[in-house]
């Protein structure tokens, strides 16, 4: 998003509804590489040589966990719970940017400036914008990486995989576990949005629109910086979120500090960042198309909002001229009377 140093030339829902709209778009064309990186997130690694007597598949690689969802699953396996992924896309996308412009318009106001905030304020003000929006829309999110880690066999739809959350030992409260990680990873976007404006201001200084290739640059860039930097926190919030491993015997995890230790433990602290590389290819693709879409749409959407602006002035316009030739015919002088 562009550094809003002038009035909004559109009004907080505007911003969020292109933001949501390219959003959907970009996580919708790289979609089966979320269901990769989510099950390689939440499997348990294998030591060299070690079996299991668990029936749930092992993946060595994002490309053996491809061969074997599609052998195991078919092509559709690599879409399961899109639905309900896609919502939750939409929805925690126009809750971010809709708060992100709220709080940034609500900063300049405050500072009576047009100077560009500072990278901490960025980070701030995105930090803001994503907590509100993790608030209003976890429970989707959780929702979803239940259903991109069950198998063929225990694939249910939405409402009934929330049900099945519902059911469990936390009840209605389990829509929202992996909060807390979820609230740390607000950091992730407040980086992506903070380093995409710093880069703008870095890489094109003074240019307010850029070119499809300039924003899919700039969008890639921040976000795989944002996810090196936040993976251990993702992996922990899916293991939050999914059924527990087998290993737990059902018993679920009480918070992101326990996912992890847990992984140290049993893979070793390099299993922390488990899952890079679709995320760091997914992330990359999907914040380049997300950067790219919503900068056209913003643009489409100004022209629009012009167009309106500019057909409204006209037809009050004319109504001010009817009114005045209405007036102007029913004007009556009144002769005054003399004795």
């Amino acid at each position: 998003m562009g550094v809003q140093s002038k009035p909004a030339p559109l009004p907080p829902w505007g911003y969020a509804v292109a933001g949501s709209t390219g959003a959907v778009l970009a996580n919708a064309l790289v979609y089966p590489l979320d269901i990769v990186k989510t099950r390689l997130q939440v499997q348990i690694k294998r030591k060299p040589g070690e079996t299991s007597d668990h029936s749930e598949p092992h993946y060595t690689s994002t490309w053996d966990a491809i061969t074997k969802i599609v052998a195991a699953e078919g092509t559709q396996g690599l879409y399961a719970g899109m639905s309900g992924a896609l919502l939750g896309v939409a929805s925690t996308n126009f809750a971010y940017f809709y708060w992100y412009s709220i709080v940034r318009q609500l900063y300049f106001k405050s500072q009576k400036s047009t100077a560009a905030p500072s990278t901490a304020v960025e980070l701030i003000l995105g930090a803001v914008a994503g907590a509100v929006a993790q608030l209003c829309t976890i429970p989707v999110a959780v929702v979803t990486t239940r259903q991109q880690t069950q198998s063929k066999a225990e694939r249910k739809g939405l409402l009934d995989t929330a049900r099945e959350v519902i059911n469990s030992e936390d009840g209605v409260f389990g829509l929202w576990r992996g909060l807390k990680a979820s609230l740390v990873l607000v950091v992730n976007p407040a980086i992506t949005y903070g380093a995409y404006e710093r880069l703008k201001g870095a890489i094109f200084p003074g240019k307010t629109r850029l070119t499809a290739g300039e924003a899919f640059l700039l969008g890639a860039m921040s976000k795989a910086l944002a996810t090196i930097v936040t993976q251990p926190l993702i992996v922990a919030k899916v293991g939050l979120q999914s059924k527990p491993p087998p290993q737990r015997q059902g018993k679920p995890f009480k918070g992101f500090i326990e996912v992890m230790q847990f992984i140290v433990k049993h893979e070793g602290l390099t299993s922390l960042f488990k899952g890079i590389g679709p995320q760091i290819v997914k992330g990359f693709l999907v914040q380049g198309l997300l950067m790219m879409t919503k900068e056209r749409m913003e643009f489409l959407f100004i022209l629009l909002f012009r167009y309106v602006r500019k057909l409204r002035s006209e037809q009050l316009a004319k109504a001010a001229e009817l009114a005045a030739a209405a007036a102007a015919k029913a004007k009556v002088v009144v002769p005054i009377a003399t004795k």
